[in-house]
């Protein structure tokens, strides 16, 4: 008798009841991928990869971290080596991360792309390198995205950065079914500790949001973010997004926060102090504008960035030197969102840990500010980053249901630069059916499909749809 593939209908299905929820509610759901890293300008040229190595390895820094753990060179893991030696680094790699969550993924995205079925490995490396370039011409960045069933995409954008992409994506969406949004995401903004790269990014934004004699004051610095916040808009954007420590809630005067900018663009460093009032002052402004248009905000929290200045200054940001931080949440939370409130221009918040010792606090804190004005109007975002695996997940799930209402959920992100990240979907969705359909085999939860499917086929896409209101094709439209 065969052996049955790694990645089999019921993979992570553990009960009849998980696989029933998964095949009938969850397995046909669209994607609704609110917040991701997918570059716009590969979208808008439906670019064609080169190579395995370029589609699949580029970017991940999820490989690159388990690549070095292994002992790998960084000649094959960002440097110089080739395609074929890169992915053959990281094929010897794979065995070694049984147990974390890169085994599981990349036997998905092997499968759901390319239709393997053999495990990875040294051995194997050749074959699959051939038979998964041999389908690259048929698989450009449209192919991926619609292969995945995706309705939305939102991407992560600097207010510095042209639109350019997103116009063409709009205007010549060519066979893309999905919807490409742009996120707002003006963190630069508050780097006010780093004058060099701060005042680096306001002359760039002066150029981007058309101030004629460039941004001298604050209140220039001001009026061109809200330019972009405008422009943002008018190409459909509805969501904002900040990478933070922990919120920013601190008093703060116009007049300190001018005087604040004044001196950086001076070339003086703001102290810790001055930058977290500043801060304060612009994630408040930020708030307001967000409400007024009917944004949505994200929240991303608990972030240690840039670990190892060695290799940070080798290979810069974001290349796998992040972990997660032991910020304390709960108080700045609860200023941002209250200060906020009391003058009604809190708008739809999303908000996400990236230490799991904050999962009932921010399960706590989001019933704090329900108004009544919308299902699940202040959201516990998803597992994200270091906790978008099974038991990550899973820990974030209880949570939600403990505390709040797991129905009005609006689900998984991918927060990825790949295009091949689309199982994480699929990954998290079996995840939920089967967390589900335990509870429902013990007695847990009543054994009615309607009831408890229904929760399910809402969560994996539906609550999302409601919440954020996006246009979407006359196909996720129904």
């Amino acid at each position: 008798m065969a052996s049955r593939s790694f990645i089999h209908h019921d993979f992570l299905l553990g009960t009849r009841q998980a696989r029933e929820l998964y095949h009938r509610y969850a397995e046909r759901e669209p994607i609704y991928d609110y917040h991701c890293h997918l570059p716009p300008d590969l979208i808008a040229r439906n670019h064609q990869f080169t190579d395995l190595a370029e589609v699949w390895l580029g970017g991940d820094h999820y490989k690159w971290r388990a690549m070095r753990t292994n002992g790998v060179k960084e000649k094959f893991v960002t440097g110089g080596g080739s395609p074929r030696e890169k992915f053959q680094a990281w094929a010897e790699t794979v065995p070694h991360t049984l147990r974390n969550p890169l085994y599981h993924w990349s036997a998905l995205e092997l499968k759901r792309y390319f239709g393997v079925d053999e495990l990875l490995d040294g051995q194997s490396a050749e074959k699959i390198w051939k038979q998964a370039n041999r389908q690259l011409p048929e698989l450009r960045v449209h192919d991926l995205i619609n292969r995945s069933q995706v309705a939305v995409i939102c991407t992560t954008d600097d207010p510095a950065d042209s639109l350019d992409h997103h116009h063409a994506i709009r205007t010549k969406p060519g066979k893309l079914k999905a919807r490409v949004y742009p996120a707002f995401r003006p963190d630069k903004a508050l780097g006010v500790t780093q004058p060099v790269s701060f005042n680096a990014w306001v002359d760039k934004l002066a150029v981007t949001a058309g101030v004629a004699n460039g941004i001298k004051t604050f209140d220039d610095l001001l009026g061109a973010l809200k330019q972009r916040h405008d422009d943002f808009h008018a190409v459909g954007a509805r969501v904002s997004d900040h990478g933070l420590e922990s919120a920013l809630a601190e008093p703060c005067t116009l007049a300190q926060a001018k005087s604040v900018f004044a001196a950086v663009r001076r070339g003086r460093a703001a102290t810790a102090e001055e930058a977290l009032r500043y801060g304060s002052y612009l994630m408040l402004e930020f708030g307001r504008w967000d409400a007024a248009r009917g944004w949505i905000k994200q929240l991303h929290l608990g972030a240690l960035r840039n670990n190892n200045n060695r290799l940070l200054g080798q290979l810069g940001p974001d290349t796998g030197f992040d972990s997660i931080g032991d910020f304390p949440q709960a108080a700045a939370l609860s200023r941002y969102l209250n200060a906020l409130d009391a003058t009604d221009q809190l708008p739809r918040t999303i908000v996400y840990n990236n230490n799991p010792n904050d999962n009932y606090v921010l399960g706590a804190m989001i019933g704090n500010f329900q108004d009544g004005s919308i299902p699940g109007k202040v959201q516990f975002g998803s597992g994200w980053w270091f906790l978008d695996q099974k038991e990550g997940m899973e820990w974030q799930l209880n949570a939600l249901s403990n505390l709040g209402l797991l129905s009005r959920f609006v689900g998984m992100i991918t927060d990825s630069r790949s295009f091949v990240s689309y199982p994480r979907h699929e990954y998290f969705r079996r995840t939920l059916c089967n967390l589900l359909g335990a509870d429902m085999a013990r007695g847990e939860m009543p054994s009615d499909y309607a009831l408890v499917g229904g929760m399910v086929k809402n969560i994996c896409f539906a609550n999302a749809r409601a919440y954020f209101g996006l246009e979407l094709a006359p196909e996720f439209s129904r």
